[in-house]
């Protein structure tokens, strides 16, 4: 008697609405799955159409495209003899659910629609789909007729159902269902599955991974069972990262990892597990289902072999994280090479200030350009595919990562009379260090004459503040430099390729980080302005930690003097050559306290009153109730005023639980009563009252 279940699950680096390319790679999975022995193959959410097609769901373009890779599936010799779970959209009797389909030699078994939608941070799940609502309930759902033909299927079960094979029982879960406190696992294991399966598109966030894991151990713990997870990896339109990370768990112990970071288009895990793990560790837990037992469809397939006595089984592995600074090296790199082969372009330029920010995003490029050279060094066609199209060298094969920098990256050094030689040596140095294709230019002739229109039409000549010029002038002169620089990296990105006889364009990368984003420290439309941001989801603190990490790694040593210099934006007139202008001068406050008010604005949902009243507590015995009173409001006066240039901010790869962007992620308004009149008046109030009980309790003790 076969007990010996052989399993597979997967991470796909799907494209939204890239039917053809997503088919080869399910296709793929499932060939790679079958060659391991693997006899249930799972897959990605929503991985037939792409998980992040928003309101392309709505198009009836999108669930007929869907069931023609559904049509090809269930005819490639590839899917034959292996029970295949795939994701895509499906209407039912005219409302939409995000569904798994999972069929097994040209029949469908079963449509399972997601019963718990994903509906906060990044997600809008209920924009374009509905949740089954009738837990353990299914219907008839009418097949297209172009399903019918290959299936000679007219109807299937559509709902809440598990399967039945002839040695186990296999129930599905859909990614947020995992995260909510009713999962359904927990139902289905009372009720006697053993096997369930979770299909996500779950994306990258730091230090998020710990959380993802614990649940997937957490779900079989309690009850036992085995659990599949698969997960989307890769870019797949938009500022998301998902981070693959398949897994598959036993009783609570991990047995198999899949990569959190990778050039792999197509990773599959399996593992060959005993059920009688299973039934005895439940032999001693009191299970019993107290709820109406689950629909079983009945399959006519094992998942075992008849004679596995000999087959060796998984044992349990200690799940390996990667460190905060990994993630950084990583994700984003990762992410940028997805973005930059499925954009067509041919490199990316960077301004680059010789401050940690835009050093940050370097360096990410750097380990990208690595990360590439690794893929081919291992034997990664599709990336060495991608790469000669890129620099459009059909016999390029890239060995090292500087030289890989030389022809796909450019950075450009834009002085002013502003800059100091200290800011323009260290960008050339670690420029040079990493092998990209250095600029150095100067602005000030552009800035004089920008200024002179505006002079010539106003009779006025404007000043810095040093120079007797009001707060207004100054700012103004600071915006003018700033936005002639977003001009030219803008017109160096389409021409400089064409002026060293090279085709292609290039793609501007960003540079401001989620704090100064948060707390609208940049000048709309400038540098900040870009195609995309690789660090525009991560804190200042975790850049510093980053930049450390890239000096240690991979020995940018031209990186410690940046890591030493106070940041600044070097927009003011120097002092004797030396920088007067610091960021946090300027801002009012520490990058620390900006992580701060960050992760209390959105993590926690406070609004003035209740931050200062939480960090009349954090802050106690560093600050007064006065003084932290005084920090909330400017933060939150700063932040209001600011708030419109998040309507316009750089789409960014999103790392950071309180990122401020405004595209799906934190929906506010951006025109605000920035006075902020009565929540200011109740911190007052309780400033008040907390120092006359303060008073009181002073005289009292004298008395």
């Amino acid at each position: 008697m076969g007990r010996k279940v052989a399993l597979a699950t997967c991470s796909l680096n799907q494209w939204v609405l890239d039917f053809e390319g997503n088919l080869e790679r399910i296709l793929k999975s499932i060939e790679i799955a079958k060659s391991k022995g693997a006899r249930y193959r799972l897959g990605p959410e929503l991985e037939i159409s792409g998980f992040g097609c928003m309101d392309h769901f709505y198009e009836s373009d999108t669930l007929l495209h869907c069931f023609q890779v559904l049509e090809k599936l269930l005819v490639s010799p590839i899917s034959q003899d292996i029970i295949c779970d795939v994701g895509m959209p499906v209407m039912h009797r005219n409302v939409c659910y995000n569904c798994r389909v999972i069929f097994l030699n040209k029949k469908i078994l079963l449509i399972r629609p997601k019963m718990i939608l994903a509906n906060t941070g990044n997600y809008r799940e209920f924009r374009w789909f509905s949740p089954w609502n009738k837990p353990r309930k299914v219907e008839e759902y009418f097949l297209p007729r172009m399903i019918q033909e290959v299936t000679g299927q007219e109807t299937v079960l559509f709902g809440d159902a598990v399967l039945s094979t002839k040695d186990t029982c296999v129930g599905s879960e859909m990614c947020a269902e995992l995260w909510a406190p009713n999962s359904p696992h927990i139902d289905m294991g009372l009720d006697g599955v053993e096997i369930f399966t979770n299909s996500s598109g779950s994306h990258h966030e730091i230090r998020k991974d710990h959380s993802r894991v614990d649940l997937v151990k957490s779900a079989t713990a309690k009850a036992g069972g085995i659990y599949l997870l698969a997960n989307q990896k890769g870019c797949d339109g938009d500022r998301l990262y998902y981070d693959g990370c398949a897994m598959i768990a036993v009783n609570g112990n991990i047995v198999a990892q899949g990569a959190q970071f990778s050039m792999d288009d197509v990773e599959v895990l399996t593992a060959t597990l005993d059920l009688e793990d299973i039934r005895g560790y439940r032999a001693e837990l009191p299970l019993q289902s107290r709820s109406e037992p689950y629909c079983r469809v009945k399959v006519d397939f094992a998942l075992s072999a008849h004679d596995d006595v000999f087959v060796p089984t998984y044992e349990p592995i200690q799940w390996r994280y990667h460190t905060p600074e990994e993630e950084i090296s990583l994700g984003p790199a990762c992410w940028l090479w997805d973005y930059l082969r499925r954009s067509g372009q041919a490199g990316f330029l960077l301004p680059l200030s010789g401050g940690i920010d835009s050093s940050a995003t370097a360096c990410i490029v750097y380990s990208m350009c690595l990360q590439v050279c690794l893929a081919v060094k291992n034997g990664n066609s599709q990336v060495l595919e991608d790469v000669r199209r890129v620099v459009c060298d059909i016999t390029y094969t890239p060995q090292e990562p500087t030289e890989l920098c030389g022809r796909i990256f450019t950075t450009c050094y834009m002085a002013s009379e502003n800059s100091s030689q200290d800011t323009c040596n260290r960008a050339k140095e670690l420029a040079k260090q990493i092998g990209s294709y250095h600029i150095n230019l100067n602005i000030d002739m552009a800035v004089k004459a920008m200024v002179g229109i505006f002079s010539m039409v106003t009779g006025k000549w404007p000043q810095f503040r040093v120079n007797g010029g009001s707060s207004r002038e100054n700012l103004a002169l600071q915006n003018v430099q700033a936005r002639i620089r977003m001009l030219l990296a803008y017109l160096f990105a389409q021409l400089s390729l064409w002026a060293r006889n090279k085709p292609g364009g290039l793609l501007v990368l960003g540079s401001a980080n989620v704090d100064e984003s948060l707390r609208g420290y940049m000048t709309k439309y400038d540098c900040s302005s870009a195609d995309i941001n690789p660090i525009g989801g991560i804190s200042k603190t975790d850049l510093r930690s980053f930049i450390q990490y890239c000096i240690e790694n991979f020995n940018l040593t031209a990186l410690r003097s940046i890591m030493s210099a106070p940041p600044t934006a070097e927009l003011e007139p120097l002092s004797e050559g030396q920088i007067q202008q610091t960021d946090e001068a300027d801002m009012g406050m520490t990058y620390s306290e900006l992580s701060v008010y960050g992760r209390l604005r959105k993590i926690a949902k406070c609004g003035p009153y209740s931050m200062f009243c939480k960090l009349i507590h954090t802050w106690r015995g560093i600050c007064s109730p006065g003084q932290v009173a005084a920090k909330v409001k400017h933060f939150f006066q700063t932040y209001s005023i600011n708030r419109h240039k998040m309507t316009t901010l750089t789409p960014a790869y999103h790392a950071e639980s309180y990122s401020p962007d405004d595209n799906r992620f934190d929906m506010r308004p951006f025109l605000y009563n920035t006075a902020w009149p009565w929540q200011f008046r109740c911190i007052d109030n309780q400033v008040s009252k907390m120092e006359s009980e303060n008073e009181t309790q002073f005289h009292n003790a004298l008395d």
